[in-house]
């Protein structure tokens, strides 16, 4: 027996606690979805953008392996390193 897969990610919209898929998308009826809404407070309103937010700490590290930038994933999680100096 063959097993076949597939994941379909949609965005759309909610009207009256009905969801309502974007034109052109179908979905059969009975078909299990699963939604997941953003949390309120992780969507910037203000249009701050993640580097607004993290500007402050570029070059904050002073005394750190030159190659921290790009062997960061060795140093955080000990992989092996992808270069040599």
């Amino acid at each position: 027996m063959l097993w076949q897969f597939s994941c379909m990610s949609i965005t759309a919209t909610v009207e009256n606690d009905t969801i309502k898929l974007p034109p052109g998308v179908h979905v059969p009826d009975g078909t299990l979805v699963e939604v997941s809404v953003p949390a309120q407070d992780t969507v910037s309103r203000d249009g701050t953008t993640l580097y607004d937010c993290m500007k402050d700490f570029i070059g904050c590290i002073k005394d750190g392996p030159e190659d921290l930038a790009a062997e960061h994933d060795h140093y955080a999680h000990g992989t092996p390193k992808r270069s040599i100096l």
